[in-house]
């Protein structure tokens, strides 16, 4: 298949021997299975050069030439596989394809993904669209205009929330290769996901465990069922998925806006700008936040949307500890998220967060109301046997 055409990926398992070619000009050299993908449809590839920066691998502009002698430039993304490496990039494609589908103005075109030939270290890359890149973020109207664009014209694939495989944030898998009705399930599982992979980073803090837990059980539920009953709906958007200022960037070419690096899944469209609430990133400016509200109004109920915020802010808070910071039981992103859920748990279950139960035991997805129901009864069981007893000492 054309990597000027549909979309498509090499098997892990493919090997390629060098193939006798010109070798290209500038400072990065293309692995031999990278060369494949050109040589399979006859492209030339004349120069390929380092380009940008990332944490994860060497990326690369390849200029090369079509077989109608039309130039072509492409960027090549690698990962240097350390655990997750495959599904960071398995993950990306997926996302980049689903997303170009619906707005392909909004999202580089990509082509395909596969293992590169050279097995030390073990890396993956990932083919896509070259665009020039400009300023970075973008001007708020149109970057707003186009997000709530794609969160529109998307539609789910089942009806539902989630994705149809794993996709990353950064290195850190996110819960999102299952399908739900309900967002606050989704949504709580993947909040429950991301404090398990904190946990083992870092070790319990059982103050930073008693409010984790009390956001699960009390919180979410609070927040997030009013949105889906007494006659409201909210539609499954899909979303770029890890929306903070290095992934969005102004085409020099079109003078348009545009995102990359996503980790998408279908989610609520307010999920998205949840990472914008930290006061580090430029996409926190309140032009970007009131353009989007424009564009896409606020979810019933409307009084909610900040505590809503604030709460879809805690999964990326949380998988910012998992991926950066040390080993320390207490870390800036750990007290930051220890510190937000202890304001959400004092506006909507502030008895639960004085009281000195301890809400150790684990959250199970739907659990809330059969342990409210099984907590009823208890108590209607534990206070017939007082009765007894204090007849029976009477």
């Amino acid at each position: 298949m054309s990597i000027a055409g549909k979309g498509h990926r090499i098997s892990v398992t493919e090997r390629s021997a060098t193939a006798h070619r010109t070798r290209p000009s500038g400072n990065f050299d293309l692995d031999p299975n990278v060369h494949k993908v050109f040589d399979a449809d006859d492209i030339e590839v004349i120069k390929a050069f380092r380009y940008g920066t990332s944490l994860w691998g060497p990326s690369a502009r390849i200029i090369a030439r079509l077989p109608s002698g039309e130039p072509k430039k492409y960027l090549l993304k690698t990962v240097v596989a350390v655990n997750t490496g495959k599904a960071m990039i398995s993950g990306e494609f997926e996302s980049l394809r689903e997303l170009h589908k619906v707005c392909p103005e909004f999202i580089p075109k990509p082509y395909t993904w596969g293992k590169f030939f050279e097995e030390d270290p073990e890396t993956y890359f990932l083919l896509e669209d070259f665009r020039e890149n400009g300023e970075q973020p973008p001007e708020p109207v149109r970057f707003a205009a186009r997000l709530a664009e794609l969160h529109k014209k998307s539609v789910s694939p089942t009806g539902k929330f989630g994705f149809h495989t794993t996709t990353c944030h950064g290195r850190v898998p996110q819960l999102t290769d299952c399908w739900e009705e309900s967002w606050e399930v989704l949504f709580s599982k993947q909040l429950a996901h991301m404090i398990k992979l904190d946990e083992e980073n870092h070790g319990v803090w059982p103050e930073f465990q008693r409010v984790c837990n009390l956001t699960l059980q009390k919180v979410i539920p609070r927040l997030l069922a009013p949105l889906q009953s007494d006659g409201r709906s909210i539609k499954p958007c899909l979303i770029h998925g890890d929306l903070w200022d290095e992934a969005t960037l102004t085409d020099m070419d079109t003078g348009e806006p545009f995102i990359y690096d996503p980790a998408s899944m279908y989610a609520h469209n307010e999920y998205e700008v949840g990472k914008w609430r930290s006061v580090r990133h430029r996409l926190s400016g309140k032009s970007y936040m009131r353009n989007y509200k424009r564009e896409f109004l606020v979810s019933e109920p409307e009084e909610d949307w900040d505590a809503r915020n604030q709460l879809y802010s805690l999964r990326f808070e949380l998988g910012n500890s998992v991926r950066f910071n040390s080993s320390a039981i207490k870390n800036e992103n750990r007290q930051k998220v220890y510190d937000d859920m202890t304001t959400l748990c004092k506006m909507f279950c502030p008895d639960d967060l004085q009281s000195k139960d301890k809400y150790e035991d684990e959250w199970t997805p739907g659990s809330g109301e059969e342990e409210e129901e099984e907590e009823e009864e208890e108590d209607k069981e534990e206070a017939e046997e007082d009765r007894g007893e204090e007849a029976g000492e009477e």
